[in-house]
């Protein structure tokens, strides 16, 4: 594991380090890292109201087919994906996924400014379908990255810092989208996002850099070259190593709490936002909720989740994120999912989802990134990247299909919160747990238990 080997600055660092905990030679990789984050995330924000805009105006009904196609889309990906770690090193393999998607959104643009190529409902529905892959993979391997560059301690410390970059690009990528929208049009924001996800990059090679000097200079190994092994390793690994496992079953467990809310806030901006400006409104408005949802992410990260990190572990910033889940959503289920305006003129169904989800990045994210540090690199790179697409993915289709079914027996809004309410309750279980196993040193985490 890489490491920038100083400790701490101690009592007699100033105020500002004392409080980041941030010793001399860490700041240039983690501003560095900050900076990443921050391209990934705005490069992503800038075009993801216009994915959502398109699942309000179908209907929470019409996402399994959406997420199937997802499904299927990272199924492919995956392997290829364990494929290019297993042959190549991380210098070539980290740039080749974010090159890939670069020249995918600029292969958009000319689709969204030449009319007759494919439908707008074909090509809203590849868009959408792109987007989606797009997210799951370039923060996936984002984050790879980073348990591969930091170890144990420094994730607990720097980790919630760096999310904070990740936190403050997806604030900046709908604003950049409202400003943006109405001035320059769809296609062009295509651009804007691609130019960002090029900064990322730079990012990458900068970090490789330092990554190179630090082991020359400290004479340590390298986890630079290949992975080996087979392109089937991540897929293996889910279902084989008790790590990946348990992993999977905990985002699992938390996609079937956001996809859920999701969904009922797909529905809402369907029925509150008519009309003939309807689309621009659902855009608005989601541009909106991730606003909202962010800053509230980045008081999480500030505050609560780096204090529990460093002082407790993993375990307690997953179960205080599981009980706010739980919290929020049994308001939906006493208010019987009225529509009815709570705070800031959004009901409890709307507030749910800007909850959980600023949580779910702000706590579990950073508490759930740290517990890769301490499993082999085959692990953080293949079983992860299993696990943040195709896994997730799955979980997207199983849900949204299981909702369609449950609406035939009559299940509405309360319901469906139940549901996510409960899902709450066992990932807090699952984490909490988890997370102590692997911290306390139960878990198998040498480098033969990752071979499948």
């Amino acid at each position: 594991m890489e490491s920038a080997r100083q400790e701490p600055t101690g009592a007699n660092a100033s105020g500002w380090h004392r409080w980041l905990q941030v010793s001399p030679g860490e700041w240039r990789p983690l501003v560095i890292s900050f900076l990443y984050f921050f391209f990934v995330l705005a490069a992503y924000y800038v075009i993801r109201p216009v994915r959502d805009q398109l699942s309000a105006a179908v209907g929470s009904t019409q996402l399994p087919w959406f997420y199937a196609a997802t499904f299927l889309a990272t199924l492919v990906l995956t392997p290829l994906f364990a494929w290019l770690a297993s042959r190549y090193p991380r210098r070539v393999m980290v740039p080749a996924v974010y090159l890939f998607f670069i020249a995918c959104l600029l292969a958009f643009v000319p689709l969204f400014t030449q009319s007759g190529l494919f439908s707008p409902r074909a090509l809203g529905t590849m868009f959408f379908v792109w987007v989606s892959v797009f997210n799951l993979f370039v923060v996936s391997v984002f984050w790879s990255f980073m348990v591969d560059l930091w170890d144990t301690s420094q994730a607990r410390r720097l980790f919630p810092v760096i999310a904070l970059g990740g936190t403050v690009g997806a604030i900046t990528g709908p604003m950049l989208t409202r400003t943006l929208a109405s001035v320059i049009g769809i296609a062009p924001l295509l651009v804007v996002s691609a130019c960002l996800l090029g900064a990322a990059l730079t990012c990458v090679v900068l970090l490789g850099r330092w990554a190179s000097a630090r082991h020359a200079d400290d004479k340590t190994e390298s986890n630079e070259g290949a992975l080996g092994g087979s392109m089937l390793d991540g897929l293996k690994q889910v279902l084989s190593h008790p790590f990946i496992r348990n992993m999977a079953l905990l985002l699992l467990l938390g996609d079937a709490i956001g996809t859920v809310n999701y969904a009922l806030v797909a529905d809402y901006a369907g029925a509150t936002f008519v009309g003939d400006n309807a689309a621009v409104l659902r855009t608005e408005f989601f541009a909106k909720v991730d606003f909202t949802t962010n800053v509230l992410q980045i008081l999480a990260q500030l505050t609560l989740t780096r204090w529990l990190l460093v002082r407790f572990g993993a375990g307690p910033v997953i179960g205080v994120w599981a009980g706010a889940g739980l919290l929020m959503m049994l308001c939906v289920v006493f208010t019987q999912g009225s529509y009815a305006p709570v705070i800031g003129g959004l009901p409890w169904v709307v507030l749910g989802l800007i909850v959980t989800r600023s949580l779910a990045y702000g706590m579990l994210g950073p508490a759930r990134e740290s517990l890769f540090t301490l499993v082999p690199r085959d692990l953080r790179y293949k079983g992860k990247n299993a696990v943040d697409t195709a896994v997730w993915r799955l979980g997207d289709l199983t849900i949204s299909l299981g909702m369609n079914g449950l609406r035939m027996f009559g299940i509405a809004v309360s319901g469906f919160a139940a549901i996510s309410a409960a899902s709450a309750a066992v990932a807090g279980f699952v984490g909490f747990r988890l997370a102590r196993q692997v911290e306390g040193g139960s878990a198998s985490t040498d480098t033969a238990s990752s071979k499948v």
